[in-house]
């Protein structure tokens, strides 16, 4: 059962990091949003890389690494040409679906490849599954608030610091995979 918590803890580590940075600036209704469809995708696609690990799984690790890099790329540059192109608003700005579906799918690649090893670990498919959901929206919510906290103590020009996290995130699961 460790073992299920500590992948759990492991895979809700970059639906964090991503959530503090969203946290910064974004909109507060994404601190809802965005533990809910971590949590859900972080489960689903483990299901999926259990499911399917029979026949898919050496896709899912051979493309899992420059797709979560595209991704994070492309939002983490958003979000800096958002903060350098600047305005007159100084609200936060909530994203949109393809914002959050991106994230939510950039940081749960994976949880894909992770579901391929859940039968090895001693706890049942389902509660690993269960534990993987709960733990990543539990770490995501409080990512969210920590970045709250620190965008409204330093200023909205911390979204420079959220989309710089976001690519080097990316980079370093890409780099990681080579």
């Amino acid at each position: 059962m460790w073992e299920a918590v500590g992948l759990a803890f492991g895979l809700a580590m970059d639906a964090t990091a991503v959530s503090a940075a969203r946290g910064i600036s974004a909109h507060a209704r994404e601190k809802v949003i965005l533990p809910l469809l971590f949590g859900g995708f972080q489960a689903g696609m483990s299901a999926l890389g259990w499911l399917a690990s029979a026949w898919a799984g050496h896709y899912i690790e051979r493309w899992e690494n420059w797709v979560a890099f595209g991704l994070l790329l492309v939002i983490g540059g958003k979000m800096l040409y958002e903060a350098w192109r600047g305005g007159d608003d100084d609200a936060p700005r909530p994203g949109g679906a393809y914002v959050y579906l991106g994230l939510a799918i950039a940081t749960s690649i994976d949880a894909a490849a992770a579901g391929i090893t859940l039968p090895t670990i001693p706890a049942p498919p389902w509660l690993s599954l269960v534990l993987i959901g709960g733990i990543t929206a539990a770490c995501s919510l409080a990512g969210f608030l920590l970045g709250r906290v620190a965008g409204k103590h330093v200023g909205r020009r911390l979204e420079v610091l959220g989309g710089v996290v976001l690519i080097a995130l990316g980079t370093k699961i890409l780099v990681g995979g080579l």
